[in-house]
């Protein structure tokens, strides 16, 4: 083999052009092809037969874990996950032996991944395998994943992930690619991850829509003070201002301000 040839599938295109960047620090390894979708993924793998596929773990039409559901053993890649947190899903990845990658990806840990790859490839029925493992690590995700609301968030902080209880956390802030997390003592972490995703994960009885781009925890509300225009700003007890837009000033409106 000259090159490990690599297929990179994620649905925002900053993360795919960032993936893109670190691989290209990496000797012998070649980009072949990039997906937007899971379904695009699907199509991209079985023309393209790669050696890697690198699968943005949560995308539309499909999932990371629905790309390979439906990929024939013949034409099975070896597959590194990419998430911002799962925690079922990276428990099953390593009970199962699949790699993962914690967004955002570091190129000390990407190097891992692809010097893993390296070494699997010389196994003979190295597709046979890796599809085991593949359906091992799916059938342990969809026995064990409940549909409750996040309890923790990983946050990777250089070599350490730290597990962030939801409960200590007053307010999530969106800026571009990344959300900040401030907890009650304002202790601030990072993630890559979309606000509206994150959202859909959290307990609405505790975390509340403020704007387009920031979400509060109830039970960190100290006072609400009326602003111009029929808006709010909300006062934390960690000392946060953060206003509300005309929009979410409804539902403040309805679901805090009401007896």
């Amino acid at each position: 083999m000259t090159s490990l040839r690599i297929v990179i599938a994620d649905d925002e295109r900053p993360a795919r052009e960032y993936l893109k960047k670190l691989v290209s620090k990496i000797d012998e390894v070649e980009i072949v092809g990039e997906a937007e979708n899971g379904l695009d993924a699907v199509d991209l793998i079985g023309r393209l037969t790669p050696d890697l596929a690198l699968l943005d773990l949560q995308m539309p039409e499909l999932s990371g874990l629905e790309v390979v559901k439906k990929i024939s053993e013949d034409k099975m890649p070896l597959v590194a996950f990419v998430t911002a947190f799962d925690n079922y899903a990276v428990q099953a990845f390593e009970l199962n032996a699949i790699d993962y990658l914690l967004k955002p990806v570091e190129l000390p840990r990407l190097r891992e991944t692809i010097a893993r790859a390296f070494q699997r490839l010389e196994n003979v029925d190295w597709r046979g395998v890796e599809r085991k493992r593949l359906q091992a690590a799916t059938e342990t995700i969809e026995n064990t994943s409940g549909s409750g609301f996040l309890k923790r968030i990983p946050v990777r902080m250089r070599d350490d992930i730290y597990l962030v209880p939801v409960d200590d956390i007053a307010s999530i802030v969106a800026d571009g690619e990344l959300l900040y997390l401030t907890t009650a003592d304002r202790t601030k972490y990072t993630i890559n991850y979309r606000l509206k995703d994150l959202e859909a994960r959290l307990d609405p009885e505790l975390f509340v829509r403020l704007s387009r781009g920031s979400l509060a925890n109830i039970r960190m509300v100290d006072r609400i003070t009326p602003f111009a225009g029929g808006t709010y700003i909300v006062h934390l007890i960690n000392g946060q201002e953060l206003n509300s837009s005309r929009l979410q000033s409804k539902a403040l409106r309805t679901e805090l301000l009401k007896i």
